[in-house]
């Protein structure tokens, strides 16, 4: 998109909203987690989501079957890996921290092309590396006395979101969005049917079962706030979608930072969770990272979003 075309205000409104929304959806989770079941969310949301990407498909505004059914799948499941563990530490974690743990992304998506793919970085992007992987430290504050391997969850949400990334522009060149988003969702809720067959069902009860139990009986409760996330989270990502159409890549994926503000947000007024000064630090160093890699970046990444190469 050239300059001309390009409608960097609008572009930054769109992507607010759409970052406001998945702010506001994604903390509504821990209304699912105290009685619901991880592996049958992804299952029921995944079915919801695609019968709304069957409308939306059947409207005319593009199609759900993949040109290549094993690449969409391979690149799914590194992609939906992440949205499993990510769904999962909010039951465990504060939103924040979670959020900011996927925002690593870029950096794994940096480390990668320059390990396996012979990619040059500059002292810019390979500070900001550093840079936003000492701001994880600080949000993860990890405590060698009794160092709990569950508070990294986040950031290996980051680094298989990042392998999805960088999976999208190598495997899936000339797959649509709906496409791709339908292959995510089905691989979530291919994962969600692995979880309900090997997990029995009950399980231990309040908000740290949420990722132990199997099937649970569906209370109208749950189905609603199952049928609210699945809703939000296809509107905040059309906005993302749209953003990207309309912006530079490189201004609107600064922009998605936005969403660590939105979380901790909504998360502090619906649930009175707080952020200590120490991730707080750390978030804004993730978010600086972040921006320094898109805005250096040929094709930047777009978090929570299925953006193709131009």
């Amino acid at each position: 998109m050239s300059s001309a075309e390009a409608r960097p205000g609008a572009a930054g409104l769109v992507v607010l909203a759409g970052m406001a929304t998945l702010g506001l959806t994604d903390n509504f989770v821990p209304y699912l987690t105290a009685e619901g079941s991880l592996w049958q969310f992804h299952l029921i949301r995944g079915i919801m989501a695609l019968a709304l990407l069957g409308a939306i498909a059947a409207m005319g505004f593009g199609r759900l079957r993949p040109k290549r059914w094993g690449a969409v799948l391979g690149r799914s499941a590194f992609t939906a890996g992440a949205m499993l563990i990510y769904f999962g530490c909010l039951a465990i974690m504060p939103i924040g921290v979670v959020v900011a743990g996927l925002f690593t992304s870029p950096m794994f998506v940096l480390l990668i092309k320059v390990v396996f793919q012979g990619g040059r970085v500059g002292a810019l992007r390979w500070s900001a590396v550093l840079i936003g992987f000492f701001g994880a430290v600080l949000v993860i504050r990890p405590d060698p006395a009794a160092l709990d391997p569950v508070a990294f969850l986040p950031i290996a949400a980051g680094m298989l979101y990042a392998i999805g990334a960088v999976a999208t522009r190598s495997w899936c060149e000339g797959e649509g969005t709906l496409a791709l988003t339908a292959g995510f969702f089905i691989m979530l809720m291919l994962f969600g049917v692995l979880g309900l067959l090997i997990l029995p069902a009950g399980g231990p009860e309040g908000h740290g079962g949420f990722a132990l139990r199997g099937w649970v009986t569906q209370t109208p409760e749950l189905l609603l706030w199952t049928g609210v996330q699945a809703v939000g989270s296809l509107i905040g990502i059309g906005l993302v979608f749209r953003a990207y159409q309309i912006g530079e890549a490189g201004h609107v994926a600064v922009f998605e930072y936005s969403l660590l503000v939105f979380a901790s947000f909504w998360a502090w007024m619906l649930w009175g969770q707080q952020v200590t000064a120490s991730a707080l630090v750390g978030m804004a160093l993730i978010a600086f990272a972040g921006a320094v890699i898109a805005l250096r970046s040929e094709t930047p990444l777009p978090l929570r979003a299925t953006r193709l190469p131009e």
